[in-house]
């Protein structure tokens, strides 16, 4: 991939995720983090609505199927692992429960929004 495809690539996410931020406020959570990137990796997003906190992923594709089917089990290792480093430096949300999200977007649909995509084994 050029140069030219990753910046416009970079682009398109983050416009993705500025829509589902936008998705996410009008279903009433507050934006506690976007873009947060850790050692261990990035969340797009982090949400909270009264005692839910949730870690949201976001794909942005040309059209919804194709978003759908770019979210991989790396990815979801590495949002779990970034959550839990988030986590660790604020106690104040440590009597959240959690969730975790994917927000799909693609061509000229809504956002689809898959709650509570997947979870963590114990």
């Amino acid at each position: 991939m050029s140069r030219a495809e990753r910046l416009k690539a970079r682009r398109w996410g983050r416009w993705g995720e500025g829509l589902a931020a936008w998705w996410l406020r009008a279903k009433g959570f507050r934006r506690i983090a976007r873009g947060m990137r850790t050692p261990v990796g990035e969340i797009d997003l982090i949400v909270r609505r009264g005692n839910l906190l949730v870690f949201v992923e976001v794909k942005s594709r040309r059209a919804l199927p194709l978003a759908y089917d770019a979210l991989r089990p790396a990815q979801r290792a590495r949002i779990i692992r970034a959550g839990s480093w988030f986590l660790a430096g604020r106690p104040d949300l440590a009597g959240c429960d959690l969730r975790y999200d994917v927000v799909l977007v693609g061509g000229w649909s809504l956002p689809k929004h898959l709650i509570d995509a997947w979870r963590v084994e114990a």
